[in-house]
């Protein structure tokens, strides 16, 4: 009651130092009652006040401090509260003040949303962005990963919803870039914890994998070439360590080539929303997918069939190519018939049955004749055009 009227008598004098002061009390109130549901009211209470009193009068400094002490003070609660003589200890805490570390999150990201229309999105309001981002889901994943007979993955999907949320109200609200990113970012994070723990090691990384789909798909909405190149990124790191722990190769590796493909279409198709002025990270994706793709099949047909699923795979590149017009995946056919007529000529040769090699033989061979048979037509029908354009002219 005394902090309620401090804080009151703050207001009607618009001080920012009594406020902050009386704030730091309030907190302090907090921890000594102790019993949960008086600690996360309080705690909630104080939060929209800081609020409350931030889009009042514009003191960006007092939303700092509140956010500082809203989660230290959650922090030292989960802790057991070591201050006052107990002993310290985590994942003791109900369940229930995990959904209020998300609460204080949604609370302390409308501050920066309903500010007024004439503040930019300067430092110290990308810096209270970045403070509530990061303290929020650290302490979030602190205590569901110490936590005990809890559902860590999904409370992990409950947070990336949240941070995911608010990264599309950020971003449709005012076009912000920085809010945007940070939560976004956050909220890709939760999923990859949800996803880490809810699979064993290394099915997990397919799974990632398949995320990326959904990071390029809404970094794409939110025109953020920073998500674009990060999620790369992040998509060869997890190539990377699938290959040094899955142990074999199975034919879930396929998943990494399939995954390159279709985020090379998505930039492809929304290029002129990305405000891309070069095809590098769909060249990046292709690239991918050229080098992934064989090692996938090599790895998961018989040693007799890799010859004929790397033509199958050509095949589709070519097909591709006509459906849609794209030189590039006509390039990837070609290189993959190379490397598949390489593979004739070095494994094959070597390796195989002498029935399988004449096989292998006369399905490139054939392929080979197709190939030569295709371009000879479109090379002669092209020649008559440039004619008739030569004569025009």
């Amino acid at each position: 009651a005394v902090v309620a009227y401090n804080l009151s008598v703050a207001f009607k004098r618009q001080s920012i130092y009594l406020s902050a002061s009386h704030l730091a009390l309030g907190y302090l109130t907090a921890l000594i009652g102790g019993q949960t549901f008086f600690v996360l009211s309080v705690i909630t209470l104080l939060s929209v006040t800081a609020v409350y009193f931030t889009l009042k009068f514009r003191w960006n400094t007092l939303l700092a401090i509140g956010i500082a002490f809203t989660y230290l003070t959650h922090f030292i609660w989960t802790a057991n509260n070591p201050f006052f003589g107990n002993t310290l200890q985590f994942g003791v805490s109900p369940q229930i003040h995990l959904a209020f570390i998300l609460l204080y999150t949604v609370i302390f990201a409308g501050a920066p949303i309903f500010r007024s229309r004439d503040i930019p999105e300067n430092f110290p309001v990308i810096l209270n962005t970045v403070l509530t981002a990061l303290f929020g889901y650290g302490l979030f994943a602190l205590s569901t990963f110490v936590a005990q007979n809890i559902s860590i993955p999904a409370w992990q999907v409950a947070a990336s919803l949240v941070f995911l949320a608010s990264s599309i109200v950020f971003w449709v609200r005012e076009h912000s870039v920085y809010a945007t990113f940070v939560y976004a970012i956050i909220g890709y994070t939760a999923l990859s914890a949800a996803i880490v723990a809810q699979f064993p090691q290394p099915d997990f990384f397919v799974w990632l994998c398949w995320q990326s789909i959904i990071v390029v798909s809404t970094a794409v909405w939110f025109r953020s070439r920073f998500i674009i190149v990060a999620n790369f990124i992040i998509y060869l790191f997890v190539f990377i360590a699938y290959l040094s722990t899955a142990g074999t190769v199975g034919s879930v590796s396929v998943s990494f080539g399939i995954v390159a493909l279709l985020s090379a279409r998505i930039l492809n198709w929304q290029r002129d929303r990305l405000e891309l002025r070069t095809d590098l990270m769909r060249n990046a994706y292709l690239a991918s997918a050229l080098l992934f793709l064989p090692y996938a099949l090599y790895n998961s047909v018989p040693p007799h069939f890799v010859s004929v699923s790397w033509l199958v795979l050509a095949s589709f590149y070519y097909i591709a190519s006509r459906l849609l017009k794209s030189r590039k995946y006509r390039w990837m056919a070609l290189l993959t018939t190379l490397l598949t007529i390489l593979y004739v000529f070095i494994m094959d040769l070597t390796t195989v049955d002498p029935v399988v090699r004449i096989v292998s033989f006369l399905v490139v061979g054939s392929v080979l004749l197709a190939i030569s048979m295709i371009y000879s037509r479109k090379k002669q029908n092209i020649a008559p055009k440039s004619q008739a354009n030569d004569s025009t002219k």
